[in-house]
This record gives C-alpha cells, structure tokens and sequence, in this order.
C-alpha cells in the first residue's frame, strides 16, 4: 500500500511538472480519467498536433504498477484506460491571436482592446450535443470494453447523494441539458437560490442564447472538492452586486468538472486551479473566443471590476452587433413595406383596367351567349336522338349476338345446372346449361333477354355470398359451385 501511495504522489509530482496544473485535486481527476496513466493524460493535456475527436480510440492498457496503482489511489471511482475518451478537442489551439471579431469575421495584427483573445476549440461531442466518453461518479465505475462502443451516459445525480445499490440513478437525455439542471439544483441546495441565472441547457444552447442576445457568455466551473469552492460561491459568486452586474450583462453557465461536458469544458478552457470562471463569445470554425479567464479566489469587488472591464471593452463590439441587426431588420420592414404599397396600387390600377374591359366585353358576349344556346341546344337534340339510335341497335346486336352463341338448351341430366336468375325489377328467369359451359354463358344468357339496358352488371349468389366478377368467367359452372343447381341475382353496378 505505501509502494502504491509512492507511486501516486511520483505520477503527481510527474504530471505537475510536464504540464504546469499545480492543482492536486484537479491533476488527480484528470490522472483518473486517463486511468492514470501518464503518458495519456501528459498527451492529452500538452499534445499541440491536431487531432480528430473521432480518431480517439481506446487507450493502450495501462502498466501493472500504474494499474496497481489507480486501484489503490484514495477517492478512485474505478476509471479504467478506456477513460481515454476524456481527450479534449480535436485540435488544441495554443495561440494567442489579438482579433476583433464578431459573427466569425476576424482582424487579425489589429488590437481592439486591451484584452487578449484565444481561440478555442471546441470537442466534437460539445459542438454535436453527443457523447461518446465515459464518465465515473465517485463510489462508482463504469467502463465499456474495448472503448469501441459509444454510450450516451446521463448526468449522475451524485449531488443528491441517493445511492442504491452502489449506483446512481440516470437523467434522461440529452445529457448536457441534464447536467445542467443538476449543477442548478445542487449549486442552489448548498448556497440558496439567489445567484446567477445560470441556463439549464448544454453549453452550445446557451452560447446561442447568447449570441442572439448579443450578450457575452459568463462561464463558471465549479469544483465542489476544491478548498476555495464554497468560500468563492458564497461571499463572491452570490454576492448581490455580482449576481445583478452578471444577470444584467451576460447569459451564464455552469457545470460541474465532475460531469461530462464540465469536464470537457476544463480541458478546453485549460482550467488550472479552481475556481474558474470564463468570459467567451461565438467565433467560427466550431470555436469560441475566450475574453477573460479567473481562476482561483477572487472577492466580489475583484470579480466585478474584471467583469466590468470586459464589458466595456468589449460591450462596444456588440452594440456594433445589436446596431446592424437592428439597421438590417429596420431596412428590411421598410422594404417590405414599399413592396407591399406597390403591390396594392399595381392591384387596384389592374383591377380597374379589368373592370372597364369586363364592361365592353360583357354586351357583346351577352349577345353571342344567347345565339350560341339556341344552335347549341338545337344539336345537343339531335345528337341525343342519334344516340339513344345507336345505343338501342347495339344492344338489339348484342342480344342476339349472346343467343346465338347460347346454343340450344338441354335437357335434364345429372350433368346439366339449373340456374335461376332473378333480376332487380323482380323479374326472374330459369334456364338449363350444361356442367361444363363457363361462367360467362351464364352472362351471355342474361344479354340476351334483354330485360334491361343495362351493360355493366355482375351475377352474385347470397348463400355463401359470391360474386362472379371477370376473374371467374372462364370457370366451369361445376368449378364454380353452381351444380346441379344455383340461384343468382342481378347486382346493377354504378357507371
């Protein structure tokens, strides 16, 4: 046990010095994260090559002795290597570039304010609002093998403090929304309900919402373990100037480094000691500008004053902002407005020309109207009778033409059917037809009485219910289930 404790404060003392935290107990959860192991962690924090989020697969397993030692280490949730997901951004953006930049537009070499502007990247899982890390509570582990298979993890209500069974209950998704909520509830339930309104949204929601405010996003990053956490939230971050300055001029956001995306967001802001908080806005590239970090113990009266500063100097970059919006939706109206006016008087000077030709036109088509009824009519007569002509002759040629291909009728025999027709005038007939004739003698048949003109019709029995539509006309009455006898009924269909 005191070679493994050994080991833990040499990883420490390692990591300290390769990447410049001199926070224990935020260089503690990143070695975690990484299963401690340092050649991850140390890559993950001070790598400056460009790396693909999506490329990031799992983590080599860790050495025996580092493996030894994550197990022993005090307050270990039990991360395994393939908590290399942690790994922050697709590119770790170091510079430092002087810019004056709203709405993705950047001057670079131009010195806008005294402030120094750092573009930032953000993780892939942050910018799309999925995650594909693993995250551990403490008291709890987690881990997925291989880390090939993504899985959305909810915020842990580790807050709460209702553990059952060694597990904490799940937040639906999305996550970071869930995340958030849980930062309010537990921010508010140990330092009241008086503070900054911070959105219960993912970080990207709430750096829109700010956008379209043209506000700047107050970002604070909260870390329940750290010494100075509870003195800053309670005589800083609550006091009432603070609270009031910040709900008046920013949109704020918070999250606990505990949960995926305030993890994440740690990383990406490069959070040191804590506590942190952070001035940025919406940049391009899927990156954001940080205006102002603080980190560490800060009193109100200090907070404020960096705070306003920023304002200030960069306040004036968004008036500009709200200022062209404002111009560009006044201009807008405006044109929109002419265009309608347009419309309308080209509307009433159209409708006024077509008014005086209906009038011109309308004596004169009265007239032919009249003209045109009468020859109309008198044809519409005589093409009726014409008509109603051939339509007779051609159902007197079809009546006969059906009859004659009937062929005598036979006589009684076990091989002969005996069909009742019944017609819907209440007319019926009977005749005899051979077994083997088809169902479409049947229709034949029923052409040539010509009891009614009508030419679209079908024969249907009622017990069991059967209608002999085109499909059966070529069945034999046998096949049919029309011998020895049947009874079928006329069923008139709808031209």
């Amino acid at each position: 046990m005191a070679d493994s404790m050994e080991s833990l404060e040499h990883k420490l003392a390692y990591f300290h010095d390769a990447t410049g935290i001199q926070d224990l107990a935020l260089s503690t959860q990143i070695l975690e994260a990484h299963g401690w192991n340092l050649d991850a962690a140390i890559s993950a924090m001070v790598d400056m090559r460009p790396r693909d989020s999506a490329a990031i697969g799992p983590a080599s397993a860790p050495h025996p002795d580092e493996q030894q030692a994550a197990a022993a280490a005090p307050g270990t949730s039990g991360r395994t290597a393939s908590s290399s997901h942690y790994a922050v951004s697709a590119q770790h953006e170091d510079e430092l570039l002087l810019a004056s930049e709203i709405n993705g537009h950047v001057a670079t070499n131009h010195i806008y304010s005294t402030l120094l502007w750092k573009l930032v990247t953000l993780p892939f899982s942050i910018i799309r609002g999925s995650y594909n890390i693993m995250y551990s509570a403490m008291g709890m582990g987690m881990s997925i093998a291989g880390g090939a298979i993504s899985y959305s993890l909810g915020a842990l209500r580790w807050s709460e403090g209702r553990v059952a069974d060694g597990r904490a209950s799940l937040l639906p998704l999305p996550v970071g929304a869930a995340e958030a909520s849980s930062f309010v509830r537990n921010f508010e339930r140990e330092y009241g309900d008086y503070h900054p309104h911070f959105q219960t949204t993912t970080f990207m929601d709430a750096l829109r919402r700010a956008t379209a405010e043209f506000k700047l996003l107050f970002v604070y990053l909260h870390s329940p373990e750290h010494v100075d956490s509870p003195a800053f939230c309670e005589r800083t971050l609550c006091a009432e100037a603070v609270v009031q300055f910040v709900n008046e001029n920013f949109v704020s956001w918070g999250a606990d480094v505990r949960s995926s995306e305030g993890f994440q967001m740690s990383n990406s802001l490069r959070a040191s000691t804590f506590p942190f908080c952070a001035v940025v806005m919406s940049s391009s590239n899927q990156r954001i500008a940080l205006l102002q970090q603080l980190e560490g113990l800060k009193s109100a009266s200090e907070l404020l004053a960096i705070l306003q500063r920023v304002v200030e100097e960069q306040g004036s970059i968004l008036v500009a902002a709200r200022a062209d919006q404002e111009e560009r939706t006044l201009n807008r109206r405006l044109r929109e407005e002419q265009d309608v006016a347009y419309r309308a008087a080209l509307q009433a000077d159209q409708e006024r020309e077509q008014r005086r030709q209906e009038e011109a036109e309308r004596a004169a088509r009265e007239a032919a109207e009249a003209e045109t009824k009468r020859k109309e009519e008198e044809a519409a007569a005589a093409e009726a009778a014409n008509i109603a002509a051939e339509r007779e002759a051609a159902l007197e040629r079809r009546r006969q033409e059906k009859a004659i291909s009937l062929g005598l009728e036979p006589e009684k025999g076990p091989n002969v059917t005996q069909v009742v027709i019944r017609f819907p005038n209440g007319e019926r007939r009977e005749r005899r037809f051979h077994c083997s004739a088809t169902v479409q003698s049947v229709y034949d048949y029923v052409d040539s009485l010509g009891s009614f003109d009508v030419v679209k019709y079908s024969l249907v029995s009622n017990f069991p219910r059967t209608v002999y539509d085109q499909e059966k006309l070529s069945l034999p009455l046998k096949d049919a289930g029309l011998h020895p006898h049947a009874s079928l009924f006329v069923q008139v269909e709808e031209s």
